[in-house]
């Protein structure tokens, strides 16, 4: 295959797999999404989405969040982990949405990487999901699969969004990157993978990466 047939080969499966791509994270509008994004780091999208309600039912907007303390937020939060820095962030972020931005989340990239405690990944889903601007997050899922199928050659995420833009028709990045983290948690996990139902690495995946896993079957 050339590497644009394993492109095209990977949209096709990853669409008859995937046709619907609802977001994993439970939100309401851009802010509570730019929240639930921000307490996923180093936790789970199930762990957060059984966190923010008890958070979203005492604040779910800027100028409801700063009438808590920072503590307050902090024991709401706890479960996610992280929750000293992450409070902190919602806090300030949620002063700072009301002081320059009417209390309204900024669909601007270089705005929304410049408030406290969000990242660039954060900020691009943001765009994609709230905004429905094109861009394409990379999480660990992600970077994972990039490097596995050939597309990318897994030094760091910067290199595997340029890599991902480059390949992926616009239009699909923010449908596609959805699909690539359900296809890494369904058939490629980082742990517990099976390549026999990997279907995408199988066909098209890097030939170092599938010689490493038959050796470690083997090894077993």
């Amino acid at each position: 295959m050339t590497k644009a047939e394993k492109v095209a080969f990977t949209i096709d499966t990853l669409e008859k797999l995937y046709p619907k791509t609802p977001i994993p994270l439970d939100h309401t509008d851009p802010y509570t999404l730019l929240i639930a994004v921000l307490m996923s780091a180093q936790s789970t999208d199930a762990r957060v989405n059984q966190i923010t309600p008890l958070l979203f039912d005492r604040a779910d907007n800027p100028h409801a969040m700063i009438r808590l303390s920072q503590e307050e937020i902090r024991e709401i939060i706890r479960p996610v982990g992280l929750s000293p820095m992450k409070s902190k962030g919602i806090y300030e972020l949620s002063h700072i949405l009301i002081d320059k931005y009417n209390g309204e989340v900024p669909a601007d990239m270089e705005a929304l990487e410049s408030l406290p405690a969000v990242g660039h990944k954060t900020a691009s889903v943001v765009m994609s999901q709230a905004f429905g601007i094109p861009s394409f997050p990379v999480d660990t899922h992600i970077h994972r699969l990039m490097y596995r199928w050939g597309f990318s050659n897994g030094k760091n995420v910067v290199q595997t969004e340029k890599d991902a833009k480059r390949l992926f028709p616009k239009e699909l990045w923010n449908k596609l990157h959805l699909q690539i983290i359900y296809y890494g948690r369904e058939y490629s996990p980082a742990r517990g993978w099976n390549l026999e139902k990997d279907i995408i690495t199988n066909t098209i995946g890097r030939k170092s990466v599938i010689a490493d896993y038959m050796k470690s079957k083997k090894a077993r």
